[in-house]
């Protein structure tokens, strides 16, 4: 019977599942651990895509001829960003670090209130990515100038899974820069913030097949090169509610 591999990562811990159309199981634990430098807080991406290898490698050892695809979903909001040879620009911040303290009011002096939940109609937190990356850009305008791709936390681990940059749709509307009524990043928003429109890539739906693993990884984990990479619902919030949907289908 084929199997299929979830990886659900919270803000806590991440789990790597085997699991077919009659059950599914845990094979991988792993704690998901903020790191605090000087006054800034950060995620670890580093070491949890290193957790996720050692997932799969599991995974793959115990099933080695049964697995044919891989997904990820991970917690909203927060991102990175590349250079132009898909290497990271810097680490990537935790949602609850205190740099977007104060930032929705001077976002609002630019883009009313109002027009952002026209554009976007999302809730309105300070750990939104809006807040998050006009921060960013106030205090390291370098560093985003220089950025090729803006990517969100699960399209990054996609991306190093298989070398293929692409945004979800479930993951890219927690940004609070999608517009969902022209089913694409709100242009309105990214102008008036002076954000770079290049850098926000295609957008696409859960689903879709990302591609294979790339050779390296494959060889590293144990897998057959392949085995695909699909975009599930890749914020948390979303895997969750279409779960039920897809298990009372079976």
């Amino acid at each position: 019977m084929q199997k299929f591999i979830a990886i659900d990562i919270g803000a806590e811990t991440g789990r790597v599942i085997v699991g077919d159309a009659s059950k599914m199981e845990i094979v991988y634990r792993f704690p998901n651990n903020l790191v605090r430098v000087k006054d800034s807080i950060f995620w670890d991406i580093l070491g949890i895509f290193n957790e996720i290898k050692k997932g799969l490698k599991k995974a793959f050892k115990k099933y080695p001829e049964h697995i044919v695809s891989i997904g990820i979903d991970t917690w909203g909001v927060d991102y990175v960003l590349l250079d132009s040879d898909g290497d990271l620009l810097g680490n990537s911040y935790h949602y609850r670090d205190k740099r977007t303290d104060n930032i929705m009011e001077e976002v609002f002096r630019i883009i009313p209130k109002k027009e952002i939940f026209t554009e976007t109609g999302i809730q309105f937190m300070q750990l939104n990515t809006i807040y998050q990356l006009y921060s960013f850009a106030k205090k390291k305008s370098q560093i985003l100038e220089n950025a090729r791709y803006f990517l969100t936390i699960p399209d990054l681990l996609n991306y190093w899974l298989t070398g293929i940059i692409k945004n979800e749709y479930s993951i890219t509307t927690t940004t609070q820069l999608y517009n969902p009524k022209k089913k694409d990043w709100s242009t309105k928003i990214l102008n008036e913030l002076g954000f770079k429109r290049e850098i926000f890539g295609e957008i696409i739906m859960p689903g879709t097949k990302i591609g294979k693993l790339l050779p390296a990884i494959a060889r590293e984990i144990g897998a057959d090169s392949e085995v695909m990479v699909v975009a599930p619902a890749c914020h948390d919030t979303g895997s969750a509610v279409v779960l039920p949907m897809v298990v009372s289908d079976f």
